[in-house]
């Protein structure tokens, strides 16, 4: 199967390997070999493909900016893919996008989704929950003075490679025409997310509970991001600790 994947960063190239182990013909494109907010390079990227799995990302958070990307890109790659006969487009979305209005980024999730379920293209979004490899980042960005403030509301977050393996498995299938979620085995709350996480590093840094910190702009409750009661479930098999002790071995290495 000739697939075009957009974007190989985290998700994508490992998306891109694990496809190519599998015996497909694959090709990951990165912002330096196309634009999809211009089309630049678009049409001829997806000539021949049968699949287009879009795994971008916008260079800017900012509400009007990430909304213009989501919407932007995904018009360009829905005319292209058309034009050219693509029978699958995937996207990887948020679990939650759509509860939390006031998080711009998820608004702009939501508007792709909608634009990719009313194209002209076969279709299949998976929503994630959020990445183990995102925690340090999260962390990071809420730390003041030594003290990490983050909200003790619910995720269920997931390792990127349990993303990778059901999204492949998504994208060699049929197209869904819907949407279906992924998430972790467990929730756990993102104060606690980050007490692990220092714990496993020896991290020195405070972490305090706090639920008005935001997320994305958003105040979060425990089903704010978790899984949709009643949604189409793929639950992953690793957990955070057993992700975290395989951090510490091959840092150990």
């Amino acid at each position: 199967m000739r697939i075009v994947i957009f974007g190989n960063g985290l998700i994508g190239s490992q998306a891109a390997a694990r496809l190519l182990e599998a015996g497909h013909d694959v090709t990951a494109l990165g912002r330096d070999d196309v634009d999809t907010t211009t089309g630049r390079g678009v049409a001829a990227a997806v000539a021949g493909a049968e699949v287009v799995v879009d795994l971008t990302n916008s260079p800017s958070w900012a509400d009007d900016d990430v909304l213009a990307f989501f919407t932007d890109s995904t018009r360009h790659l829905l005319e292209a893919g058309a034009a050219a006969g693509v029978r699958h487009h995937v996207i990887l979305s948020v679990v939650g996008a759509d509860r939390l209005p006031d998080a711009g980024y998820l608004r702009a999730k939501v508007a792709q989704e909608a634009l990719v379920a009313a194209g002209p293209l076969p279709f299949s979004v998976v929503r994630s929950t959020q990445f183990f490899e995102f925690v340090a980042g999260i962390a990071d960005a809420a730390t003041t003075d030594g003290v990490v403030r983050v909200t003790p509301a619910h995720l269920q977050p997931i390792a990127s490679r349990d993303v990778v393996a059901h999204l492949a498995d998504v994208v060699a299938g049929p197209p869904l025409d819907r949407a279906v979620e992924i998430a972790g085995p467990e929730p756990l709350g993102m104060d606690e997310l980050v007490r692990r996480l220092f714990a496993s590093t020896g991290d020195p840094r405070t972490v305090l509970p706090d639920p008005q910190a935001g997320y994305f702009g958003a105040v979060l409750t425990d089903a704010s991001i978790t899984p949709t009661p009643g949604a189409e479930l793929w639950t992953a098999p690793t957990s955070f600790d057993v992700w975290l002790a395989e951090q510490s071995e091959r840092a150990a290495a």
